[in-house]
């Protein structure tokens, strides 16, 4: 296989706007395909917000919560039952954005029309209810959904606005576990065996032990952490797995939410809200590009899955330090 060149995209939503948000995907995408990437990542919760500094408190909840949680579900994205692995474009009339999957096609035909992978962070929305995930979606340059990724464990305050994923994305309507879909999935494409952790997810062990045994080669890493802490977990992942990690966060500012916000009057002149600090990582912990911080931009880099075999003669997860003879590994399906 020859080197492919990747895109870790920093960049903010135009939050609480999923037509806005969407419009500046295609204009990011398009830029990276120019490029010449085979691969773009977007954060952690690109369409449409990270709601950062939006505050509840235990054991109540006011008319400003609700409607701020309003806001949040209308601009989430649904996204269509059971279709990874399927090409849900063809054969379809365009809808508009009255479809209730709207969204979903934008994203697909943003993937197909730049023929480019893209994997981006969405706030998920159930298909019965208002139910919010934090997910992860990967697309192939035909526009089909190759994954879904849940984010199993929101860490802290997330845990009021998102729900928890599980090894399986399992269908509301059908109550056969065959039907269900992998949510811990690596998936083989033409340019490597991809997958990935959505922020603190990649702190979790065993989480990331899952996908090393599938045999991942390409880790995204969507997050909403700014922190320069950041970048030294992304270099232990990339030498843990032996795999290339791009980390992609958005760069965030009072400016980038609506004027009438509520943490706006509150936290206006801590600026920025989140540094970015986007990179892209090779298996043996050298940072390739990046971090990037206080801007909006896009890194490259290009990388050779055709070496990942000798980065493995040192260190090798899943095989000769993996020592199942003493430790065991299961998951729950």
């Amino acid at each position: 296989m020859s080197p492919i060149k990747v895109a870790a995209i920093q960049a903010a939503s135009v939050s609480y706007d999923l037509p806005g948000s969407l419009a500046k995907l295609r204009t990011l995408v398009t830029t990276a395909a120019a490029a010449g990437a085979s691969l773009a990542v977007l954060p952690e919760a690109f369409l449409s917000a990270y709601p950062r500094h939006l505050g509840f408190n235990i054991g109540s909840r006011t008319e400003e919560n609700r409607e701020w949680f309003s806001r949040y579900v209308a601009s989430s994205v649904k996204v269509p039952d059971q279709v990874e692995g399927t090409d849900w474009l063809e054969g379809r009339d365009e809808v508009g954005p009255e479809n209730e999957f709207w969204g979903f096609q934008e994203i697909a035909k943003v993937a197909r029309d730049n023929k480019i992978h893209i994997s981006i962070g969405v706030i998920e929305r159930s298909l019965i209810g208002a139910t919010l995930w934090c997910t992860n979606l990967l697309f192939s340059p035909t526009g089909v959904l190759l994954s879904k990724h849940r984010k199993l464990q929101p860490t802290a305050a997330e845990r009021v606005v998102w729900s928890q994923g599980h090894a399986r994305n399992a269908s509301p309507f059908l109550s056969d576990p065959a039907s269900s879909t992998d949510n811990l999935a690596v998936v083989d494409t033409p340019i490597g065996k991809i997958g990935g952790l959505i922020c603190w997810e990649n702190f979790m062990p065993l989480a990331r032990y899952a996908l090393y045994k599938k045999g991942v080669e390409i880790w995204t890493a969507p997050t909403a952490d700014g922190r320069t802490t950041w970048l030294p977990t992304m270099q232990h992942v990339a030498q843990e797995g032996r795999c290339f990690v791009i980390s992609a966060n958005q760069i965030q500012k009072h400016s980038d939410f609506p004027s009438e916000y509520p943490p706006s009057s509150v936290v206006a002149g801590e600026e920025p809200w989140s540094r970015g600090g986007s990179c892209i990582v090779d298996p043996l912990g050298n940072v390739l590009a990046g971090p990037l911080w206080d801007e909006e931009g896009i890194l490259y880099a290009d990388i050779d899955l055709a070496k990942l075999n000798g980065y493995r003669l040192d260190f090798d997860a899943t095989g000769h330090y993996g020592r199942e003879d003493l430790f065991s590994y299961g998951m729950k399906a």
